[in-house]
């Protein structure tokens, strides 16, 4: 088990070895040691990216919230503004990569196994595959999992959460630590809205008692509402 997240991943996924002796202080230690080495790795990414004028963007959310539906409905309109390329992480299967290289951009599976996110080391090893092209933009697919992956810095300039409203409008106080460490909130499927039950101002509410300065999007991967405006936000903060 994952010492930092709890998780059914080996330590060599985090390239640690499992203490088995239970005691709170070898715990802590071991999880600082690992939080360590991946903030290593993330911050040569981060020097990386830098050298190809590249914005990366980290997205995370819970299993089956419309991630990949949202990068390819974002890629096929809104792709001409800079040159892209996508890192998809899942524990099996090649399916998400495949539907964005359908689009006609880069993209590099990650399998996890039994992992329940991705670190730093992966992502710059799926890095060397890719040719960033300058003032582009790198989209990060992590697994889905509302847990494990706010605490794994991968090199990136934001966290965005995609929250659909399929969902509970209370995730942001059941999963306080990744809105926490997300720029924006994607509230996607919000062309179901008639449709479900979902308080969309509680839930912005939740998000926003987390982490006051998150920004939200109300958005839609099928109908493409409000991707102007996350297309915009996104060309602010891209280099060049």
């Amino acid at each position: 088990m994952c010492a930092v997240c709890g998780c059914g991943d080996t330590m060599e996924a985090h390239d640690h070895e499992h203490s088995h002796g239970g005691a709170e202080a070898r715990t802590i230690r071991i999880e600082r040691d690992i939080l360590a080495k991946n903030a290593g790795y993330a911050a040569a990414n981060r020097a990386r990216l830098r050298q190809s004028n590249t914005l990366a963007l980290n997205f995370v959310s819970s299993p089956g919230s419309g991630k990949t539906a949202l990068l390819v409905r974002l890629i096929t309109e809104f792709g001409a503004r800079w040159p892209i390329a996508v890192i998809e992480g899942d524990q099996q299967t090649s399916r998400d990569a495949e539907r964005i290289r359908a689009t006609g951009v880069q993209a590099i599976q990650i399998n996890t196994g039994r992992g329940c996110h991705l670190d730093a080391h992966m992502v710059g090893h799926a890095m060397d595959q890719l040719a960033l092209g300058a003032n582009g933009l790198l989209c990060i697919e992590n697994v889905g999992n509302l847990v494990c992956p706010a605490a794994f810095d991968l090199g990136e300039a934001h966290k965005v959460v995609v929250l659909s409203v399929t969902e509970g409008e209370d995730k942001p106080l059941k999963y306080p630590d990744m809105f926490a460490a997300s720029d924006v909130m994607l509230l996607n499927k919000a062309d179901l809205l008639p449709y479900v039950e979902f308080d969309v101002q509680a839930c912005m509410a939740a998000a926003r008692r987390v982490n006051p300065a998150i920004e939200i999007m109300p958005v839609s991967a099928r109908s493409g509402e409000g991707l102007v405006a996350f297309a915009d936000w996104i060309t602010a903060r891209a280099p060049g």
